[in-house]
């Protein structure tokens, strides 16, 4: 159902995209510099619908966006990535000392012991 819902949704964006370049297929100059700098030589012009225009500014908005958002994330990226380093060292430490202590024992009555206990604190942590 939802799959149908996306693909309506995207097939009524297309459509109106369409549309919207249909409407504006007009040709524009598109300068580099203004005239009063074309002394330089370096005055590049570009005729291209305006659709197009509108199309690959919306685009580079989009993509400084992404860039700039993946920027902000990063202190919370990096953060994640050595929290969860530490909680696995954690984790193989807490395999270890579990290791030790049953280390003289019985492997199924250790199983057994370990599956007791681990309930009750649980049910102490809520």
């Amino acid at each position: 159902m939802l799959r149908l819902l996306n693909y309506m949704l995207t097939g009524a964006v297309a459509i109106a995209l369409i549309m919207f370049a249909l409407a504006n297929r007009e040709i524009v100059t598109i300068s580099l510099l203004p005239d009063e700098f074309s002394f330089i030589g370096l005055n590049f012009y570009f005729h291209l619908p305006i659709f197009v225009v509108f199309f690959g500014g919306a685009t580079f908005g989009i993509m400084i966006g992404f860039v700039m958002e993946w920027m902000r994330e990063y202190k919370l990226r990096s953060e994640s990535s050595r929290k969860t380093r530490k909680l696995k060292g954690m984790q193989t430490q807490l395999q270890q000392l579990k290791d030790e202590k049953y280390e003289n024992q019985d492997d199924v009555l250790a199983l057994i012991e370990d599956t007791i206990k681990e309930p009750k604190r649980s049910a102490q942590l809520m």
